[in-house]
């Protein structure tokens, strides 16, 4: 999935809001999520394919983005594996962050999933607050890097790891946390429909050949809640597929969410919570782009 310096993206074009089409912006330095939040028209080459599992080539036709979807279908994903916490290069980060999630920083990497029912598309896709979280106002965002898997993989080295990979988006892992901190199983509390919108385009491994170098934020409202470097990760890309491959099929599709950094809501003194009218954008550069969610309650 070699490109013009850009990403695949999946959305319904402006000539016809019946249709799904697949294709990369013409102008690679645009912000897909952000040019389309503020009503900018984000012209597009069609690819012959139908999913950036199997995009195909570049048609020579084009057509403007309408609403941005997320780069996979729920049909395509399977199921959603999360990784939790970050780690941090310097010592006085990573205790703040320990503090914030009150949670040892793990040996081995914490898993939990996400059922594909969870996927959520960008704005300007409402994402809904389940009438769980307005009741305790516990609703929390997560930054995260996904990474998308293309092909078959089952008990993969890490030195082979990255065969495997697809590409790179970005991810708000949407969390509900007065459930979580109740249950010893994460499941529930991050699994509600919509609560892991991920977007705005799939960018390729050979774009971003080492993850790391990518640098991502979070911003509430436009104000910046997170701020950190892939390159401090607890465990890295080859080594979360390594561990997750272990006697387990990952199908193509699948999408593995790889951790937040500092600045979850639960973490702040005062906390932030996430509210009906409130916009939050996960931003990862460079390529990505930015992930803008707006999100409204469930009724």
């Amino acid at each position: 999935m070699i490109l013009n310096g850009t990403g695949l993206v999946r959305f319904v074009p402006r000539s016809s809001a019946s249709a799904v089409f697949i294709g990369q912006p013409v102008d690679a330095s645009v912000d897909v999520g952000l040019a389309v939040r503020h009503g900018e028209d984000v012209r597009v080459e069609l690819f012959s394919g139908s999913s950036v599992l199997a995009a195909g080539t570049a048609t020579g036709k084009f057509d403007v983005i309408d609403r941005i979807l997320s780069p996979l279908s729920v049909n395509e994903v399977g199921t959603i594996r999360c990784i939790g916490l970050y780690r941090y290069l310097h010592a006085l980060q990573y205790k703040q962050h320990a503090a914030e999630v009150k949670m040892d920083i793990p040996t081995i990497p914490t898993v939990f999933l996400k059922p594909n029912t969870a996927l959520g598309d960008p704005w300007p896709a409402p994402t809904i607050l389940p009438k769980l979280t307005q009741e305790t106002d516990t609703g929390d965002y997560e930054s995260e890097l996904a990474i998308v898997i293309g092909k078959t993989a089952k008990n993969v080295s890490e030195a082979n790891a990255m065969d495997y990979v697809l590409g790179y988006t970005a991810a708000n892992d949407v969390s509900n946390r007065d459930s979580q901190l109740s249950q010893s199983q994460w499941c529930f509390s991050k699994g509600f429909d919509g609560a892991c919108p991920i977007g705005p385009v799939l960018v390729s491994k050979e774009l971003v050949p080492d993850p790391s170098k990518l640098t991502l934020r979070g911003l509430k409202n436009s104000t910046v809640l997170q701020d950190c470097g892939i390159n401090d990760l607890i465990f890295s890309v080859p080594k979360i597929i390594k561990f997750l491959s272990q006697s387990t099929t990952l199908l193509p599709g699948t999408v593995i969410l790889t951790g937040t950094p500092a600045g979850v809501g639960m973490g702040r003194t005062p906390k932030e919570t996430l509210r009906a009218g409130d916009e939050f954008s996960v931003e990862i550069l460079p390529h990505i782009g930015t992930l803008v969610n707006v999100f409204e309650n469930e009724v």
